[in-house]
């Protein structure tokens, strides 16, 4: 394996559009997915937001799976974790693309909720799952210095921005059309070559992540005999580890219900497509704002406090919005990026969080599962994606939403409400849980870092 190239730009960019390539996916299915289901093939929400959660449980098992896969495989000349990136980048983006599949909106309802099962499972549950499990684990890898993981953690956020972007900004813009009554509706034949641009986007930045990226620190093939029962049992006892899991599900509640409700607000309730376009926007430019600082500043207060606080703003932030019941979507726009600083300053120190979480456990047990501790971890994000989907589509069923009633009064007052009081609800569970339930404040992983250092000389 190559060990002598120095840590530096190349990794960072290299390691930036890893997550790039995984969120022109990912992003594409949380902000357009519902929408596309609801309004174009006619589903119901809450069964689009079943499926989505019903897919989350099936990854309990692909994701742990995918993990003892990836802990079990042997290094190769490039490492143990890039080569499943080239293995798995052409699968995913196909799956992906399948997913908007509008071609099919007039073939009969059972036929569609089949389609819609089959590939929103073989994207997230299989393909997805293969590639952003070794992606993910690959960070501890790169290098073994704190500060390096952090910036890491920083880039791929970074990479997640552009990616929102792309999709948040631009696609808004392409994706609909006014009907005879001047209402803003999603165009299913738009949808699907925006999917398809989506996927070959998706490859290119990562074979990028497959070149730029070294892996330095060398991670041994675990071959010791799996015991599930084992497994469950440690992970179990992993205080950290189930801290930053309730921590992340709370977190993506809050996140993907207010990037999910985005397609709804802005179209139904306020009428204006160019907003939703320049929300993703201002989302962008404040997290590439915050990231100019937010390493110095977690490194100075500590991951876990920063986020505590960071939880609390965005959350206060939303409730405000929601008793202001503003019909401006410009004034929304704006409390919506005041909120977004929060969010943004999380969502640059949690990747580095779970890094924290290995050393610990490396500490404490003695031995390094990566791969197996990202895919718990990985399960329990997208544990978060099924809830904020699933409430998501329940809500919308219950406030009456449908490709009938999509524009009504009641109906769009509904969606206001879910857009503000959900992720706000999100973010105070993620304050709590990070107090109470995660371990690894400041001090902690400052000595865990000193004792693994004396460990390796």
């Amino acid at each position: 394996m190559q060990t002598t190239k120095k840590f530096g730009l190349s990794d960072k960019l290299g390691y930036l559009f890893g997550d790039f390539g995984n969120d022109f996916t990912f992003i594409l299915s949380t902000m357009f997915l519902m929408k596309f289901y609801t309004d174009v093939m006619g589903v119901s929400g809450g069964l689009v937001g079943t499926m989505m959660m019903l897919a989350r449980f099936l990854d309990a098992f692909t994701d742990v799976a995918m993990g003892e896969i990836v802990d079990r495989s042997r290094p190769g000349k490039r490492g143990k974790f890039l080569p499943w990136i080239r293995r798995m980048c052409g699968p995913v983006a196909v799956a992906s693309f399948l997913m908007y599949a509008s071609w099919f909106r007039n073939m009969p309802m059972g036929f569609k909720i089949f389609w819609m099962f089959f590939t929103y499972i073989l994207w997230g549950s299989v393909f997805y799952t293969s590639i952003n499990i070794p992606y993910g684990a690959m960070a501890s890898a790169v290098s073994s210095e704190s500060r390096d993981r952090a910036t890491l953690s920083n880039f791929r956020t970074i990479g997640a921005s552009l990616a929102a972007t792309i999709i948040g900004v631009v696609l808004p813009l392409v994706v609909y059309y006014k009907d005879e009554e001047g209402n803003s509706v999603l165009s299913g034949t738009n949808m699907m070559l925006a999917a398809l641009v989506c996927s070959i986007a998706a490859v290119v930045c990562y074979l990028l992540c497959l070149f730029l990226t070294t892996e330095r620190v060398k991670v041994p093939q675990k071959t010791e005999k799996f015991s599930l029962k084992e497994l469950l049992v440690s992970l179990g006892h992993n205080k950290p580890l189930i801290g930053i899991i309730v921590s992340s599900v709370c977190m993506l509640m809050a996140q993907l219900t207010l990037q999910g409700m985005a397609a709804y607000i802005y179209p139904n309730y306020f009428g204006n497509v160019a907003a939703q376009s320049a929300s993703s926007f201002v989302g962008v430019v404040i997290t590439l704002f915050c990231a100019i600082f937010t390493v110095k500043l977690s490194e100075k207060l500590g991951r876990k406090e920063l986020g505590v606080i960071a939880a609390v703003f965005s959350g206060i932030v939303l409730v405000v919005t929601y008793f202001l019941h503003t019909k401006n979507a410009w004034v929304f726009v704006g409390m919506f990026g005041i909120a977004y600083i929060g969010l943004a300053v999380f969502s640059l120190i949690t990747w580095a969080m779970i890094t924290d979480v290995i050393d610990d456990t490396e500490v404490q047990l003695g031995e390094r599962s990566d791969g197996t501790i990202y895919a718990v971890y990985s399960f329990a994000r997208k544990l978060g994606q099924a809830l904020s989907s699933g409430f998501s589509g329940f809500l919308l069923s219950a406030i009456g939403y449908s490709q009938a009633t999509a524009f009504d009064e009641g109906v769009v007052n509904g969606i206001y409400m879910i857009t503000c009081l959900v992720p706000a609800l999100g973010f105070f569970l993620l304050a709590l849980s990070l107090q109470f339930l995660y371990p690894l404040g400041r001090l902690r992983v400052e000595e865990n870092a000193k004792t693994l250092a004396k460990k390796k000389r």
